[in-house]
């Protein structure tokens, strides 16, 4: 994603996510385009993703794990163990995302929220073959229909916060999220 998109979901994140939330970047890589105060200003904030090297180089985790996700849904944590579980521009890379998605509950606290950001962008060849066929508004559904399929979420919101710069081409950027339910 470009730098408008980036930048677009870094404000999002400083705006949506609390002070001292314990955070999960699942589909973690070098970058988790959170803003640069969140280390001092969050509690843990760990990453999930299939690279270690890349995991190592994230300045912003406090921990990592380095897990294949599409091999082994299963996450490496214990239950009600984060307040925010962040997935970047990757859900389309999951062959089982409402396994994820259940994980993703398991690992939340009561009330605890999902955000899962998504663009147009993508690499084909690591692509869901539904998902290349689909647009914008397809893929905001699927997400959603992932949730419910998944169980246990409050109903989602979907925002668009595609970045207005004045000249030039910007890369699409899009929300779901989701609550965990409390009940």
């Amino acid at each position: 994603i470009d730098e408008p998109a980036v930048a677009a979901l870094t404000q999002y994140y400083r705006n949506n996510i609390p002070t001292k939330s314990d955070i999960l970047d699942i589909c973690s890589s070098w970058v988790s385009h959170y803003p640069l105060e969140f280390p001092d200003t969050m509690g843990n904030i760990c990453g999930l993703g299939i690279n270690g090297l890349e995991l190592q180089f994230n300045d912003q985790l406090t921990s990592y794990v380095a897990k294949d996700l599409n091999v082994d849904p299963k996450f490496p944590y214990d239950d009600a163990s984060f307040d925010v579980v962040t997935c970047v521009v990757s859900i389309d890379y999951l062959i089982d995302p409402i396994k994820v998605l259940q994980e993703v509950r398991r690992v939340l606290r009561p009330g605890g929220k999902v955000i899962i950001s998504q663009s147009n962008r993508c690499f084909p060849s690591k692509a869901v073959s539904m998902w290349l066929k689909m647009n914008d508004r397809q893929h905001l559904e699927l997400i959603n229909a992932y949730f419910q399929y998944a169980g246990g979420f409050e109903p989602r919101k979907a925002f668009d916060i595609t970045a207005t710069v004045p000249v030039g081409y910007r890369d699409p950027m899009f929300i779901v999220e989701a609550i965990k339910s409390r009940a």
